[in-house]
């Protein structure tokens, strides 16, 4: 089954690129590897503000985080020039976790993109990944992700 076949059987319509809200572009790309900047959850358009240990549960930052991944990849699939088949290998997320000083489910949240790579690239999106937990992520955000990508 084909990346676009994974999607539409998972039922994800890949939104609109976001456009930066600083001085950064959403990628880079150098030889064959891609870098996406983090990207922050976002529920119903809002961003998905909130600190997991305090109002955020785990299953709802492990949602926040697979919204995230969903970002991800349709930034990803501008940065291939819209074309997802093109990318070999998710090689490593980094997710940020806003979180209280006691929470220690970061990598349960973190879950919620991981799973989606797979489901989404099969064996080439099995990653390498850090999990924080941080202070607080821009806007109050409780989830911010970025990734690193080899294409062809």
């Amino acid at each position: 089954m084909s990346v676009y076949e994974k999607l539409k059987a998972l039922n994800i319509e890949l939104p609109a690129v976001a456009t930066p809200a600083a001085a950064y572009v959403m990628f880079a790309q150098t030889g064959n590897t891609i870098f996406l900047s983090g990207h922050i959850a976002k529920k119903d358009g809002k961003v998905w503000e909130g600190q997991l240990g305090k109002n955020v549960t785990t299953a709802e930052g492990k949602e926040a985080a697979r919204l995230v991944a969903v970002d991800l990849i349709a930034t990803l699939q501008a940065a291939c020039g819209g074309d997802l088949t093109r990318v070999k290998r998710i090689v490593k997320l980094m997710s940020l976790v806003n979180s209280t000083p006691d929470y220690t489910e970061q990598h349960l949240v973190t879950n919620g993109a991981s799973e989606l790579m797979v489901e989404v690239f099969g064996d080439a999106g099995k990653h390498a990944r850090s999990a924080f937990g941080v202070a607080q992520i821009p806007l109050g955000a409780c989830v911010e992700i970025e990734m690193i990508v080899e294409v062809a």
